[in-house]
């Protein structure tokens, strides 16, 4: 057996496998490869299988996808063995909902690239679960987050989630290697690298522009798709040591409920609870106004359906009060309070927002992820209010009266630009204005406007 080395490109100056996972490779690492194949062989067999897989989402191959292919399949054989291993426990749901949303089978592996196939995992950033969604993009498709859920971590509604998001940044873009970048970092960094290209529309012709970690996404991506489908040809066990899904009925609670008593009277397992319902973060569901589910194993279904009102009874009296005094006080909780976004102004610092809103600084930070008491002008934060604050502060605002935009001078329409407007932003708010029509009705030379100015949009 021939040991070859490559030198890694400075592409891999940063983590692997998106936000979570903490392995990093610098510019002056080397991938050890084993094979009886020469290098150059090696480079043209991975390209050659890549093309034989029937796929709707595009495996361009190049330098950067061998690099992480070596990577998966020698480097760090554990972590790919890992991933073989659980891939049973989640791909059905991933593929339910990939055919419910006419989307191609092949993104399931996404995951992996995102979490690991890791239902609680939190990335620094503060992105959760199986699809790694931020707090705010998860709240926007339906992912309901308090102290005591996060549904961010529940499979089936994460997926869902993932589904709906993925097929609005495909139907935004138009091209799956624009709309993964921009699962990865954002639809506003696309079209950022999109106008920085000078508007070109594919991947590898914005990549320079697209921001480090959003570069390795995409050939991470195909680099998974290729390991998993070839995974036998490199060696791996894809049949023994396979995990699955616990066998599951699932029931509906509304009132306070231990887990770990529920378990007891169940006869189940506290961890096997865990593994079924990963979105119940604190071992105990709230009081609510809706019918939260809860999995059990399927074999436990009939005994709880026969004493359900006592098993209900046990777990609703232990550590209730305990529960709920820590929601209420613990650092950057959320449980009972609404959301309002305050944008930063001329002279703010967190002590005086705090005190406006009476909250704490440290809750501030929190909820926005601060490491410091550094804020920005025109930066938005997300505060969490009591419902009686809530109430006034929305008040307020709407009786606030909104900055004119718009006005007609010399019988042309004129727009005031807003802080945080881009040509872009403009162009889309007027039917059949573009970017290149916006300019030229402004003698404008480049992209760059500044807020307040004034622009004529028709």
């Amino acid at each position: 057996m021939i040991l070859k080395k490559i030198i890694v490109s400075s592409l891999l100056l940063f983590p692997l496998f998106g936000k979570t996972t903490p392995y990093y490779l610098s510019v002056n690492d080397s991938l050890e490869i084993y094979d009886h194949i020469p290098e150059e062989a090696n480079y043209a067999l991975f390209q050659d299988r890549l093309n034989c897989i029937s796929n709707e989402v595009p495996l361009n191959f190049n330098e950067s996808v061998h690099a992480f292919i070596n990577y998966f399949t020698v480097k760090n054989r554990d972590y790919t063995r890992m991933i073989i291993n659980r891939k049973e426990v989640y791909f059905p749901t991933f593929e339910k909902y990939l055919k419910k949303y006419g989307l191609p089978d092949e993104l399931k592996y996404l995951s992996i690239i995102e979490s690991g196939l890791n239902p609680r995992i939190v990335s620094r950033a503060r992105a959760v679960g199986l699809w790694q969604f931020m707090s705010a993009t998860g709240r926007s498709f339906g992912l309901h987050q308090d102290w005591y859920i996060d549904e961010r971590m529940d499979p089936e509604k994460s997926t869902e989630a993932a589904c709906k998001y993925l097929k609005t940044l495909y139907n935004m873009f138009g091209d799956w290697e624009l709309a993964l970048a921009a699962y990865n970092s954002g639809p506003g960094n696309v079209r950022k690298a999109i106008r920085r290209s000078g508007y070109k529309r594919k991947f590898w012709d914005i990549y320079m522009y697209l921001p480090r970690e959003t570069r390795a996404y995409v050939p991470q991506y195909v680099s998974m798709v290729y390991t998993m489908k070839y995974a036998r040809e490199h060696n791996f066990d894809t049949e023994n040591n396979l995990q699955y899904a616990i066998d599951h009925s699932t029931i509906m609670i509304n009132q306070y409920t231990h887990l770990e008593t529920l378990g007891n009277q169940l006869n189940v397992c506290l961890e096997d609870l865990k593994k079924l319902n990963p979105g119940i973060i604190r071992t105990a569901i709230p009081d609510m106004d809706k019918t939260y589910p809860v999995k059990i194993p399927i074999d436990s279904y009939d005994f709880f359906s026969e004493n359900k009102l006592a098993i209900l009874d046990s777990a609703n009296k232990v550590g209730k009060k305990e529960l709920e005094y820590l929601a209420r006080n613990s650092v950057g909780s959320t449980y009972g309070r609404d959301k309002i976004i305050y944008r930063v102004r001329s002279g703010d610092v967190l002590g005086k927002i705090a005190e406006k809103y009476n909250v704490r600084i440290s809750d501030i930070k929190k909820w926005n992820n601060l490491r410091s008491n550094t804020i920005r002008i025109d930066q938005r934060l997300s505060i969490w209010l009591y419902p009686q604050n809530y109430n006034k502060i929305k008040q307020a605002i709407a009786q606030t009266p909104k900055p004119v935009t718009e006005s007609i001078i010399n019988g042309k329409k004129i727009y005031k630009v807003q802080p945080g407007d881009t040509l872009w932003d403009i162009s889309k708010k007027y039917d059949g204005l573009t970017i290149e029509k916006l300019k030229k009705l402004n003698n404008l030379k480049t992209n760059n406007i500044k807020p307040g100015q004034k622009l004529i949009v028709g």
